[in-house]
């Protein structure tokens, strides 16, 4: 099993039960979640070394997040204690033509407002042989941005993996600076980036074509939109593009492809007609990728474990992907049917 690390930032969901609109009842749910953070959870659940870095309050809301990433063995030990507050952020599940609304409350966040060597990369990277990051943490703040690039500049020198998921948020870009300018440098230094067909239109200025709203899976489009990135950043070694059909909210046919420098893979398709939760799907599709990569033969296998692997981060609320990986492996394998195992 590899050593992987991601660094960003995790944030306090707050969520109406069930379907509820937000307020509608006195009611919140409390979990913690973000994209970094939630891909952690899953490769240490399928018995990865996981480490996340960041940083994050020395207050009890702070605590209890630690606490919750200790309890899926992720290894926290790195995080640099600081800061004002940890980020929040508001999900209300959509159902049927209405769609799922997020709100953000993380302006003044730890991560948001650390400087520059705020973290030893040093030691925070010391025995990890990949990191992964997200588009998210540089659209949270200039000096977030700096950091992220530090980060990944860091992991570069000690020969390390670098994924990148570019995770275009239009609600964060708000410092002056457009996400192209910042997310193609990153981009340039890593070694696979993951993210859907708006991801590239909106943070690396590429696929103009493409329809964010089309809401296809057509796949020769996708074909020719890896092709683009990889040509446009000479150090990639892969692509991976997800792909949702929005029928619903509540019903959804999920795939992802890859490209390589040799090949272009398309996934399995998944129909999924009862969403519970889609959140941190993407997350679940990163992680699995990256496990699968190391777990697979081929490229093929892997590509199918981690669309498999998100597709069944649809049923699980939360931010986090709980599956195992036998679970995992049993839908790969054809198992869709639902039933009770006995």
């Amino acid at each position: 099993m590899a050593n992987i690390a991601t660094f960003g930032e995790i944030m306090l969901r707050l969520s109406p039960p069930g379907k509820e609109l937000l307020f509608q009842s006195p009611e919140l749910r409390a979990v913690f979640g973000g994209g970094e953070a939630n891909v952690a959870v899953s490769l240490a659940v399928w018995g990865h070394r996981s480490r996340w870095i960041s940083v994050v309050p020395a207050n009890p809301v702070g605590d209890a997040a630690l606490r919750e990433l200790r309890r899926y063995g992720v290894d926290v030990g790195a995080v640099v204690r600081g800061g004002r507050r940890l980020g929040i952020y508001f999900a209300e599940t959509g159902a049927n033509e209405r769609p799922s609304q997020v709100l953000y409350d993380r302006e003044g966040s730890a991560i948001a407002e650390a400087g520059p060597e705020a973290i030893p990369w040093e030691t925070a990277l010391d025995g990890m042989g990949w990191l992964h990051v997200t588009g998210i943490t540089p659209a949270l703040s200039a000096s977030a941005a700096a950091l992220t690039l530090e980060a990944v500049k860091a992991a570069r020198a000690r020969e390390m993996t670098v994924s990148v998921d570019l995770n275009y948020r239009s609600k964060l870009w708000r410092y002056g600076r457009p996400a192209p300018a910042v997310m193609r440098e990153i981009a340039g230094l890593a070694d696979m980036v993951f993210g859907n067909e708006e991801d590239c239109q909106k943070a690396l200025g590429l696929g103009g074509a493409a329809d964010p709203a089309a809401g296809k899976l057509d796949v020769a489009a996708y074909e020719a939109l890896t092709a683009e990135v990889m040509a446009a950043f000479p150090n990639l070694q892969r692509v991976a593009i997800t792909l949702r059909e929005s029928v619903s909210a509540d019903w959804n046919r999920w795939s992802a492809v890859l490209r390589n420098r040799s090949d272009f893979l398309a996934g399995p398709v998944h129909e999924i007609r009862h969403v519970v939760d889609r959140i941190g799907t993407g997350d679940a599709f990163a992680a699995g990728l990256i496990h699968g990569l190391g777990r697979f033969k081929t490229e093929a296998e892997a590509l199918a474990y981690a669309v498999a692997a998100a597709a069944l981060k649809h049923s699980v609320p939360g931010d986090f992907n709980l599956a195992a990986e036998s679970d995992v492996l049993a839908l790969v394998q054809g198992d869709r049917s639902g039933r009770v195992r006995r």
